[in-house]
């Protein structure tokens, strides 16, 4: 199952990818946006919206995408569920958007049933059963299609060797016994699965009508949007989807009536313009990050129209439970305590670039409490970490630490670097392309590495996110990025009783004790949780960035004219 893994450094680039948007914040300058009004008015109906991006492909079909629920595709497909993603700040929800509620579980949560709302349409005209929300799922099984969201692909019973339905087979595990009722039948009981079936890859999609290599470049959608045209580098421009009924559409409002996407835009350029604010660029917002030489102009010239989120991803350094180096408790709470954070974050950017990070569920995520296990300050406590080593009979510690190539990744790697030269450490940085990087931390051999430093985000907004695909035992090398190859039959339990629990109160609590279990042995030093800085034009309304994702939520933007 494939997660999403942000590299330290690689991560703007990547974020992009997602494809983001929003509504209503009116943050003061330079402060976090948890919600509210911004832009000018609230939106009405009309008007051309435009997304400026450096991207310089789009994947259009759900099977192939990692978008977020709440950026590009969000706008062009629908799905069983949808994430509400309040103004104020509060923990997303997951609420129907296809089908009539979230889910009713039985068998103890392996079962889940879903009845869809009638009178629902694809853009062609025809008609959405729940036919076409089981082949939409089984797609995403094609080799060809492969690479999407993926997590329901280990969920669904009976589908270890299934190959999709291009050559007629299909999944037994997946009833549709009428036109409006779907029956998912799982491996073991799963609390998450109205989240998992509110992602992207879920999406419907006409049975007969999406033949696996094209759908892609003209696809039938069920959003309040379509594609009229699309040219890679180019312009991607949706129109609206005339069988696309509001009334049935809690979270999507479908005000502009186009929307383009300009690609291969430089994103300094682009937050030069929205600074500038000219009248051709009003209307328009960038989906990149703000970069950092254009962050204190924005400040100053355009406080009103710059959003920063609150926390996001967690960036994090991995201590590989593996090396001879690492096995003993006290070495690897000495890292904990020594950690300069302070001087992380002035890597990083600056403040408005990342909090202090101390846990692993982050910020946004309903189960998320505040809690240090290691208090050392901003800064780090020294003398604490020097009196662990000394206890452990350390004098000496050499460690090689992993990190992406960039510039980024290497200056908060010599950040961490310094912070341990202070308690006697020495630390051996070696930088690697994206890919070799990615093959170290996540392959099969452990011993090319001690630390490595990564990042993560949870695909929805859920504490199992944050915990099961970087900590238990199963997701250890093959791929999978448990990078520390941390291993608790202690931990594996508590996660195990988290997934199967459909009482999001009790799945809660569960995760918060396996991230403080976790903690306890302390496979992992926590940084940062990052911040990401928009811009838009005057024109835009209601844009907004809820507490998860640290993003923009699209398919609420408007524009003025």
């Amino acid at each position: 199952m494939k997660k999403r893994h942000i590299a330290v450094g690689v991560a703007a680039a990547l974020a992009l990818a997602l494809t983001l948007g929003g509504c209503n914040a009116n943050p003061s300058p330079g402060a976090t946006s948890t919600g509210g009004q911004a832009g000018s008015t609230a939106g009405t109906a009309g008007g051309t919206l435009t997304l400026l991006t450096q991207q310089t492909s789009m994947t259009l079909d759900p099977a192939k995408s990692w978008n977020l629920a709440n950026t590009t595709l969000g706008l062009l497909y629908r799905r069983l569920t949808q994430w509400h993603i309040p103004t104020d700040g509060s923990a997303p929800t997951v609420v129907p958007d296809l089908a009539t509620d979230i889910g009713e579980p039985s068998d103890n949560g392996q079962t889940w049933t879903y009845h869809l709302k009638p009178g629902l349409k694809f853009s062609d005209g025809s008609p959405i059963t729940s036919a076409d929300v089981k082949f939409g799922i089984e797609r995403t099984y094609t080799p060809e299609l492969s690479g999407g969201i993926g997590y329901h692909k280990t969920l669904l019973a009976g589908a270890d060797n299934y190959q999709g339905p291009y050559d007629g087979q299909h999944l037994d595990s997946i009833e549709t016994p009428d036109a409006t009722t779907i029956i998912f039948h799982l491996t073991a009981p799963y609390g998450d699965w109205p989240w998992i079936m509110s992602t992207t890859s879920t999406a419907p999609v006409p049975v007969d009508k999406a033949p696996a290599a094209t759908f892609g470049q003209a696809p039938i959608t069920s959003g309040p949007y379509q594609v009229d045209s699309y040219q890679p580098g180019g312009q991607l421009v949706l129109s609206r989807n005339p069988n696309w009924d509001p009334t049935t559409d809690t979270e999507r409002t479908g005000l502009p009536d186009k929307i383009i996407f300009e690609q291969s835009q430089d994103p300094s350029v682009s937050a030069q313009k929205l600074i500038t604010n000219a009248p051709a660029d009003q209307n328009s917002f960038s989906m990149d990050f703000v970069p950092p030489a254009q962050l204190a102009q924005a400040q100053q010239s355009a406080p009103d129209r710059l959003v920063t989120s609150g926390a996001g991803a967690l960036e994090y350094l991995a201590l590989n439970m593996t090396s001879p180096k690492l096995q003993d408790l006290r070495v690897r709470q000495a890292l904990n305590y020594a950690i300069d954070r302070q001087a992380y974050i002035m890597a990083s950017g600056g403040t408005l670039s990342a909090d202090p990070g101390t846990t692993l569920i982050t910020p946004g995520i309903a189960g998320y409490q505040s809690y240090d296990m290691y208090p050392a300050g901003t800064s780090g406590d020294v003398d604490k970490a020097k009196s662990l080593l000394a206890d452990a009979g350390v004098t000496s510690l050499d460690l090689t630490l992993i990190v992406s190539n960039d510039a980024t990744s290497v200056s908060k790697a010599q950040a961490i670097e310094q912070a341990y030269t202070r308690i006697g450490v020495n630390v051996t940085i070696k930088p690697m392309e994206s890919n070799a990087w990615t093959d170290a931390a996540t392959g099969d051999d452990p011993s090319g590495y001690d630390l490595s430093l990564s990042s993560w985000q949870p695909d929805y907004p859920s504490a199992a996110g944050n915990i099961q695909p970087l900590y238990a035992s199963s997701q250890i090398g093959g791929g999978n990025y448990n990078i520390s190859r941390y291993s608790s039959p202690a931990v594996d339990a508590l996660i195990d009783q988290a997934l199967a629990s459909t009482d999001a109160t009790a799945a809660q609590a569960l995760w918060f004790q396996a991230d403080q279990a976790i903690m306890t042995d302390a496979p992992v030093v926590p940084l940062v949780y990052d911040k990401n800085s928009f811009l838009f034009g005057s024109g835009v309304t209601g844009f907004y960035i809820g507490s998860f994702p640290a993003y923009p939520v699209y398919y609420t933007l408007g524009v003025t004219a």
